[in-house]
């Protein structure tokens, strides 16, 4: 589970780096090696140092609200205390998060149905089988949701207390 206010190399390494020598995007664990060097700083150090600008500014205007510190050969980067504020900060992220999701989830589920339709006015499906399968796919959901809505409040949760 990804903490916050301790370093974890699972903090950056999924960041996008865009490289315009490259036209593309790269992760910054294909970019450089990820160093753990106390309970608050990380080191990330790009295995081609011309690229250590470009993972600086990936950081910076990244949702992480981290300041990264370049060194050319290396970018550090100092994860500070929660403040209270940070705090309610990140928990209105995780609802940010959440409500996106659930958009993916509605726009999911409304492709799905408009299979089934599209199925059974080609007469490939029956009305029961097409009844059936809506029923599966809003069971589904509810019990992602659920799930989902659980992991959010025991994560708001977990980042106002610690």
């Amino acid at each position: 589970m990804l903490q916050l206010w301790r370093a974890s190399s699972t903090l950056v390494e999924w960041l996008d780096v865009y490289i315009p020598e490259w036209d593309m995007k790269q992760k910054m664990n294909q970019l450089a090696s990820i160093t753990i060097m106390d309970a608050q700083t990380i080191k990330i150090e790009p295995w081609d140092k011309w690229t250590s600008w470009k993972i600086e500014k990936a950081i910076y205007e990244s949702w992480l609200w981290l300041t990264p510190m370049n060194e050319w050969s290396y970018v550090m980067i100092k994860i500070p205390p929660l403040t209270q504020e940070r705090r309610k900060e990140l928990t209105k992220y995780v609802s940010k998060l959440w409500e996106d999701a659930k958009v993916s989830l509605r726009n999911i589920r409304h492709e799905w149905l408009k299979e089934a339709k599209k199925e059974f006015d080609e007469k490939t499906i029956s009305e029961d089988q097409k009844k059936l399968y809506e029923k599966q796919l809003d069971d589904s959901m509810k019990e992602f949701s659920g799930k989902i809505d659980l992991e959010v409040k025991n994560k708001s949760e977990e980042i106002m207390k610690i």
